[in-house]
Formats: C-alpha cells, sequence, structure tokens
C-alpha cells in the first residue's frame, strides 16, 4: 500500500471535483465496469488511419484483440483527443463502437494507445500539448468510458521521451485516473510502451517509469518495442527481444523491490515489428521463427502481453521492401504470424 503523501491528497481533492462534474454531467451510469483483459494477451496494433473494419480484421487473422493506434489531441495546445488527430473523430464522435460492440460479442476487445511517433515528435501527445493535468485525466476518463475499456496505453518515443513537463503531467493524470476508476470499482490498467535497446530501457524511457513511481502512478505493463534497434549489426531479433525483456526486469526490481520475480514479469510486454523494420540497411528482420522463440520464452516467463507493429503488415505483399506499413517485407502467408502469436491470449 502506497504513503498517502502531500501530492496524494492534492490529488484527492482534485478528483473529488472530477467527479462532481461527472456526475452532474453523466450521471451516476457513467462509470458501468468494463471486462478485464485476459492474464497473458496478444493484442498487436491495429493502424486507425486506414478503412479496415476491426472486427472484420480479427475474423480474417483470428487475433481477437487490438491496440488501436493512435489517440492524438487536435494541435499543439489542445486538450481534444481525436483518432490520429482527425477533427472529425473525436472521442465524442465515437467512432468503432459499432465495430468493438462487434468483436466483444465474438470474444475479443481493444486497446486505445494514446501517443505515437507522429504525436510524440509534433507536440500532439496529450501530455504534450495540455498544460492542464485535470484536463489530461478528464480526457483519459472520456476514453475509457466512451469505449469501455480496462485498459489504455501510452505510446511514448520521440521527442516526448524529452519532455520532462509532459511525462510529469501524464504521470499526474494517470493516477487521478487510477483514484477515479478505484472509487467507481472499475478495472483498469496503463501500459506504457517505450523504445529499447537489447539491454533493456534507455536512461530516457526508465526515467518515465521513475517519475510514475515518484507520483505515484502505477503501471501495469511495461510494452517494450523490440525493434528498430539502429545498432548498425545484423540483429538475431528474438534474441534481442529476449535480452531486452531480461534487462527490462532487471530495472523493474530497482523500481519495484518489494515485488516478486513472477510479478515482475507479469509487467512485461513484447511487441515485434513483424518483418523488416525501419532501420535502412535491413539488417533487424523479424521473422516466423523470431516470433515462435518470443512466444516460447513469454509463456515460460508469464510475460503480460505480446503485440506487434501492426496486424495491417502481417502479409508477404511485398518482399525486400523495409518499414511498410501494409505489408511485412518477408515472404510469407496472409496472417502468418498472427496464427503464430493469437494463441498467447488466455482468458
Amino acid at each position: 500500500m502506497r504513503r498517502r503523501t502531500q501530492a496524494r491528497l492534492n490529488r484527492s481533492i482534485q478528483l473529488a471535483s472530477l467527479m462532481l462534474i461527472a456526475l452532474t454531467v453523466s450521471g451516476p451510469s457513467s462509470a458501468a465496469a468494463a471486462t478485464p483483459l485476459p492474464n497473458h494477451v496478444f493484442a498487436p496494433y491495429f493502424e486507425t488511419w486506414t478503412s479496415d473494419g476491426i472486427t472484420s480484421t480479427s475474423n480474417a487473422s483470428g487475433a481477437k484483440y487490438f491496440t488501436l493506434a493512435f489517440l492524438e489531441t487536435l494541435n499543439k495546445t489542445s486538450c481534444t483527443l481525436a483518432w490520429n488527430g482527425s477533427r472529425n473523430q473525436t472521442v465524442a464522435d465515437g467512432r468503432y463502437l459499432s465495430d468493438i460492440a462487434q468483436l466483444r460479442a465474438a470474444g475479443g476487445d481493444v486497446v486505445p494507445s494514446l501517443g505515437g511517433w507522429s504525436a510524440d515528435q509534433g507536440g500532439t501527445e496529450i501530455a504534450d500539448s495540455c498544460k492542464d493535468v485535470s484536463a489530461i485525466a478528464a480526457a483519459y476518463e472520456d476514453v475509457i468510458k466512451t469505449y469501455d475499456v480496462s485498459r489504455i496505453d501510452m505510446d511514448v518515443e520521440g521527442r516526448s521521451l524529452g519532455r520532462s513537463a509532459g511525462i510529469d503531467r501524464r504521470n499526474k493524470a494517470i493516477a487521478m485516473v487510477e483514484d477515479w476508476a478505484a472509487a467507481h470499482g472499475r478495472p483498469l490498467q496503463i501500459s506504457y510502451t517505450l523504445p529499447t535497446s537489447p539491454a533493456g530501457l534507455d536512461s530516457d524511457g526508465l526515467a518515465v517509469l521513475q517519475n510514475a513511481v515518484r507520483n505515484g502512478a502505477r503501471i501495469d505493463v511495461v510494452n517494450l518495442m523490440t525493434f528498430d534497434f539502429y545498432d548498425g549489426t545484423t540483429t538475431r531479433m528474438g534474441d534481442a527481444a529476449i535480452s531486452a525483456a531480461k534487462g527490462l526486469v532487471a530495472q523493474l526490481h530497482q523500481l519495484y523491490p518489494g515485488q516478486t520475480a513472477a510479478k515482475r514479469w507479469a509487467r512485461v510486454g513484447i511487441t515485434i515489428m513483424n518483418g523488416i523494420d525501419d532501420y535502412p540497411k535491413k539488417t533487424e528482420v523479424t521473422t516466423l521463427a523470431d516470433a515462435k522463440q518470443i512466444l516460447a520464452f513469454a509463456r515460460t516467463k508469464g510475460v503480460d502481453t505480446l503485440s506487434m507493429w501492426a496486424i495491417q503488415r502481417d502479409n508477404g505483399g511485398c518482399p525486400g521492401t523495409g518499414g511498410s506499413g501494409d505489408c511485412s517485407g518477408i515472404s510469407q502467408g496472409d496472417w502468418a504470424f498472427s496464427k503464430v502469436l493469437a494463441p498467447f491470449s488466455v482468458v
């Protein structure tokens, strides 16, 4: 149990104000409980800037869970979240609601992801563009309630890793939302998706988690982007992903010294980039054999999440092409990676 620090007392006061506003506007039913995700889940990233359907993609690929990329704000001073920052796709517009309902009826679910490379570079990640912690927390709550989700993901990379004020605002807002969810009996998990080296998080990614600890923000999953290492060597991507996960668990021991090894492994997420990643030399290629190796390792260690960037790349339509958004760049069958990794999801 965390100590009730002065910062936490201040958050409680802010929380009470937010709850009063929420009850006035929406009524008590606005906090209906979501369904928790499986203890071990394969949730590949789904590119929301496409016209693809979520349920139709699930039916074709066999994947039941998806990380929806991305929610960002309308501009560099905005506190309004929208899919890909589009003015006609704000959270209030409810894009994907009917599609998600169909997916849930078939036993699946989604994780909205906030940020991403373009937003982090362009200043439209909400904790960077919005300077009001309470407004950030309210935006998170709107996502949770609108889509009735039990997890939201924070994809922090690029310039956002160096924006200390945004990092601090984000973690303060996360702590407020966790208090709000607990007060309403709502299951809620927070994941951070962060770039990594084969040795574990770099200092800037680690600093994000250190700030979360200082702010009393519980981070349930640390999802490593095990690609785009840009190491200048030919990399065995399965080995590198496993090495990165081991490095992260050692770092989590420093952050959460009272936890068992099993609980630290249960905080780990591993995201691959199926096929050829963005490194121009094309020496970072994640194969189906790598995916099978990572899957076996994740099962052995009790890893929480497996993912990949991205489900729309899971085909062999562009052999030799690196970093494509709609094909892996390697010779493969349609949905081959999904078929390997989807059995990881265990209720």
